[in-house]
C-alpha cells in the first residue's frame, strides 16, 4: 500500500498544482499550501547539506522543477485572492507586516535587497556553476571510461565492478545535464516573482482605487504589505531551492557529510583560526570599534585553535607510545627462521604510513591482488604464485617496492590520503607533481578531497590501490618467465594429461624432460606468448623433438603452432602495427641473437616494448608507444 501511495504521489501533487492554475483556493487552504511549500524548500536544502556526494540526491533535478512549478501555481492563486478580496491569509500578511514594519519604504527597499541578492547573486552563481559542471562532466567521461576498462583489463575489477562504475559515470553525466536545465527554471522562476511582484501592486492600488473606493495611501499601503508578504512566501523558498542547487552542483564526492567534512579540514588549519583571533582581538583595540563582539569571537576563535593543538599533540604522544612500546619476542623455532629467509616469488614492500592498504578493507590491496592473480592467470596460461605483502621499516616515506625472488623489480609512491591525477591541466590543483610508474606519464598526487575537482578539470584520477596493483601487473607479466617453476609445469601437465593423455605420453620423458618443456613455456613467456592452449604447445614439441631439441627451434615451434595467438591482442581492428627494419641492420640483429644464444629470437624481435631485451636496439623508440605496436619485422 505503501509503495503504491509513493508512485501516485507526484502525480497527484502535480495535478494538484495544474489545478491550483484554475480553481480559487480558499485562504485557509491557501496558508496551508504556503507553509508547506516553505517546509519543502527547507527540507530539499538540508538533504542536500547531509548527502555524501550529488549522485545521492539524483532526484533533485526533478524535484526543482516540481517546487518551481508549485511556487508558481501559488503565486496565481494567491494573486487571484489579492486583487479580488484585498487579502491572502495570514501568513502572507504576517510577512508583509513583519518585513514593512510601519514603514512601506523601508520594507519595499528590503525586500527588493532580498530580490536583488536572490535574482543576481544566487540564482545567477548557481546557474553558471551547473553549466561548467554540466561541461567539464561531459569532458572527463571519455577518460572515466577508459580509466574504468584499463583497471577491468588488469584484472583491478571484476564485470560487476565495471559495469556498476559505467552505470555511474553515465548516471553522473545525465545529472549534471539535467542540472544545467533545471537551473534554467530557478532563473525563469526569480524572474516571474518580480514581474508578479510588479503586477500585484500596481493592478492592486488601480483595483483598490477603482473598484473598492480607496485613498491612493490607503490602497497603496494595502497592496504594498499584501505584495511585499506575496513575493517573502514565493522568494524565500525560491532563495532556498537556488542555494540548494548551487551546493548539490558544487558538492564534490566525499566519506561524510558536508558539516563533518568542513569540520575536519577547517581543524587541520587551526593556525588560520589562531590568526584570525589575533586579528579580531587586534580590531577591538580601534577606537570607536565595538569591543565586546571582537572580543569574544577572537577568544573563542583562539581557544578553539588551542583544543585543536592539545588534541592533535595527544594523538601523536599516544601514536609513539604505541611504536615504543616494547614487544616481547616469540621463542624462534627452526620453521620460524626457514620460513624468514625463504625468498618470495613476489613480494611487495610498504613504508609503514603505507600499512592501510592492507588494513581488510573492501578494496584493500590484498583483495585486488587476488582478482589480479585470476586475471593474469586466464591471460598467460598459469596461475601466479601468491603476493607475500609486508611492512618495511626501511623504506623512505609513501615508498613501496615489489620484489620478484628477492630482487627488486620496481617501486613507486602512494602517498597516504592522496590520489594519482593524470591528464594535461594539472598546474592549478594542489599536489606533488610525479610519474606514472607503468607507462611514465606525468601526473601529481593530490589530496582525495580535491578528487572530484581534479576529474572536473579533465584528468583521469586513480586512487592508491589501483596505482600498487597496474605497476604489480606489469611487473608480473614482464617476469612472468622467472616465476613458472618446475612445480608449475608439473601441475599443468597434469592438467593436459588428464584431457590430453597422448599429448604429453609421447613427449615427456621420451623426447623432452619436464626442465627442457619448462625452458620451452619460459621462452614463449619471456616473449609475452600465452601458454594457455598446452595441448597444442605439446603436440608441436613432440613433432620438432623427433628432429632436434635445440631450444630455441622448440620454442619457434610452439609459436607456429599457436598460429596467430601471440599477435592477435595486439590486432587493431584488421591491422596489426609493425615496422620494418633495413635488410642489413636485419642481419646485424639476427647475428646478434645468434651468438648470444637467447631463447626464441627469431624474426619477430620485440624491440620497441622491451628495449633491454634487444642486443642490436639503437633504433629511437619512445618507451611507450600511443599506438599498439607489436614487434619489429626483418626482411629475411
Amino acid at each position: 500500500m505503501n509503495l503504491k501511495i509513493s508512485k501516485l504521489a507526484v502525480p497527484m501533487g502535480v495535478v494538484g498544482i495544474i489545478m491550483l492554475l484554475i480553481v480559487p483556493v480558499p485562504v485557509g487552504f491557501l496558508d496551508f499550501l504556503i507553509a508547506a511549500n516553505i517546509l519543502l524548500a527547507l527540507v530539499i536544502l538540508l538533504t542536500s547539506m547531509f548527502v555524501k556526494k550529488p549522485l545521492d540526491f539524483s532526484v533533485f533535478p526533478s524535484m526543482l522543477l516540481v517546487a518551481t512549478l508549485f511556487r508558481l501555481g501559488l503565486n496565481v492563486a494567491s494573486t487571484r485572492l489579492i486583487l479580488g478580496e484585498a487579502h491572502a491569509g495570514q501568513i502572507i500578511e504576517a510577512f508583509g507586516q513583519v518585513t514593512v514594519g510601519g514603514n512601506i519604504v523601508i520594507g519595499s527597499v528590503v525586500f527588493l535587497i532580498l530580490v536583488v541578492i536572490q535574482f543576481i547573486v544566487v540564482t545567477k552563481g548557481a546557474e553558471r556553476v551547473a553549466e561548467v559542471g554540466a561541461r567539464f562532466t561531459l569532458d572527463a567521461m571519455p577518460g572515466k571510461q577508459m580509466a574504468i576498462d584499463a583497471d577491468l583489463n588488469a584484472g583491478l575489477i571484476t564485470d560487476e565492478q565495471a559495469k556498476a562504475r559505467r552505470a555511474e559515470v553515465s548516471a553522473e553525466a545525465d545529472f549534471y545535464g539535467a542540472m544545467d536545465g533545471a537551473s534554467k527554471f530557478v532563473k525563469g522562476d526569480a524572474i516571474a516573482g518580480i514581474v508578479i511582484l510588479v503586477i500585484n501592486l500596481v493592478g492592486g492600488v488601480v483595483i483598490g482605487m477603482a473598484m473598492h473606493g480607496m485613498p491612493i495611501m490607503e490602497a497603496l499601503s494595502t497592496y504594498a504589505i499584501l505584495t511585499i508578504g506575496d513575493g517573502l512566501v514565493t522568494q524565500i523558498p525560491a532563495l532556498l531551492m537556488a542555494v540548494a542547487t548551487g551546493m548539490i552542483v558544487t558538492r564534490s564526492n566525499a566519506e561524510a557529510d558536508m558539516g563533518s567534512t568542513a569540520s575536519n579540514q577547517l581543524a587541520q588549519s587551526r593556525n588560520a583560526l589562531m590568526i584570525a583571533g589575533v586579528a579580531a582581538i587586534a580590531l577591538a583595540l580601534i577606537p570607536g570599534m565595538p569591543k565586546i563582539p571582537f572580543l569574544l569571537i577572537g577568544a573563542g576563535l583562539i581557544f578553539v585553535s588551542q583544543r585543536i593543538k592539545a588534541s592533535q599533540t595527544a594523538a601523536a604522544k599516544a601514536a609513539e607510545a604505541d611504536a615504543e612500546r616494547p614487544v616481547e619476542a616469540a621463542a624462534e623455532t627452526p620453521e620460524d627462521l626457514i620460513s624468514k629467509i625463504r625468498v618470495q616469488p613476489i613480494e611487495i614492500l610498504l613504508s609503514p604510513d603505507l600499512v592501510d592498504l592492507v588494513t581488510g578493507a573492501s578494496d584493500d590491496l590484498l583483495a585486488r591482488v587476488r582478482g589480479l592473480r585470476r586475471k593474469v592467470g586466464m591471460d598467460l596460461g598459469f596461475v601466479i604464485p601468491p603476493v607475500n605483502a609486508r611492512d618495511s621499516v626501511e623504506l623512505p616515506p609513501h615508498t613501496y617496492v615489489i620484489r620478484i625472488a628477492g630482487v627488486e623489480a620496481g617501486r613507486g609512491e602512494a602517498p597516504a590520503g592522496n590520489v594519482l591525477a593524470l591528464g594535461d591541466a594539472l598546474d592549478a590543483l594542489p599536489g606533488t607533481a610525479t610519474m606514472e610508474p607503468v607507462f611514465g606519464l606525468a601526473g601529481k598526487w593530490v589530496p582525495a578531497a580535491m578528487a572530484h575537482s581534479a576529474q572536473m578539470t579533465g584528468a583521469t584520477v586513480i586512487d592508491r590501490v589501483s596505482v600498487v596493483v597496474t605497476h604489480l601487473s606489469s611487473i608480473v607479466t614482464a617476469n612472468a618467465a622467472r616465476l613458472l617453476s618446475r612445480e608449475d609445469v608439473r601441475v599443468l601437465t597434469e592438467s593436459v594429461k588428464e584431457d590430453s593423455p597422448s599429448a604429453v605420453d609421447e613427449l615427456i620423458p621420451n623426447l623432452l624432460s619436464l626442465a627442457e618443456v619448462q625452458r620451452v613455456l619460459q621462452g614463449l613467456l619471456e616473449e609475452e606468448v600465452p601458454i594457455n592452449d598446452l595441448a597444442r604447445i605439446y603436440e608441436a614439441l613432440t613433432l620438432r623433438a623427433k628432429v632436434s631439441t635445440d631450444p630455441e627451434g622448440l620454442i619457434e615451434a610452439a609459436r607456429r603452432a599457436l598460429g596467430p595467438v601471440p599477435a592477435i591482442r595486439h590486432v587493431d581492428g584488421s591491422r596489426l602495427n609493425v615496422i620494418m627494419i633495413e635488410p642489413g641492420s636485419s642481419r646485424r640483429c639476427w647475428k646478434a641473437c645468434v651468438r648470444r644464444r637467447t631463447a626464441a629470437r627469431s624474426s619477430w624481435t620485440r624491440i620497441a616494448s622491451r628495449p633491454s631485451s634487444a642486443p642490436c636496439s639503437k633504433a629511437r623508440l619512445p618507451r611507450r608507444m600511443k599506438d599498439a605496436m607489436w614487434s619489429l619485422c626483418a626482411h629475411r
